[in-house]
């Protein structure tokens, strides 16, 4: 299956056919980076191919930079899986992302999941942030009574 068809079973398909094609690029690995934003759309899918796409993003590493705006919009889902790998995503993919910290302060600060906010806080350290918004919401995290976010906070204060 070349990538063209599997994206359009991905975005087009039935159920099965969505995660037969988000299983297939879980099997490329990271030569998958091309679907970075499908895969990350996908989570808010069925089980089955959220399962599948979860598979896929944890291979792929840094998305490629065509992406990133698309990332940064999907970061403010109301699926929570699907802003979680988006979030995800744009720590991979380091200071190419830094245009976007905005979104991950927004989401560090009034997220109300948990996992979504100790990762905009690693993406955040990630990218290197350097606006006093950042700065200030990591402070005010590494104070957070969550030890887990507290520490990778702390950890993305050392990297800003």
């Amino acid at each position: 299956m070349n990538s063209a068809t599997t994206l359009q079973q991905l975005l087009h398909g039935s159920p099965s056919e969505r995660a037969t094609a988000a299983e297939h690029l879980a099997q490329q690995g990271t030569a998958a980076a091309y679907a970075a934003s499908e895969l990350t759309a996908a989570c808010g899918d069925t089980e089955q191919v959220s399962d599948w796409a979860v598979a896929a993003l944890e291979q792929l590493g840094p998305p490629p930079s065509c992406v990133i705006d698309s990332l940064a919009t999907m970061a403010q889902s109301k699926k929570m899986l699907t802003a979680y790998w988006a979030v995800t995503l744009l720590g991979r993919a380091g200071p190419d992302a830094a245009l976007h910290q905005q979104v991950l302060v927004t989401l560090l600060q009034d997220s109300k999941d948990m996992a979504v906010q100790e990762k905009a806080a690693w993406s955040l350290g990630r990218m290197q942030a350097d606006s006093w918004e950042a700065k200030q919401a990591l402070q005010q995290a590494a104070q957070s009574p969550e030890t887990r976010l507290s520490r990778v906070a702390a950890k993305a204060l050392q990297q800003t």
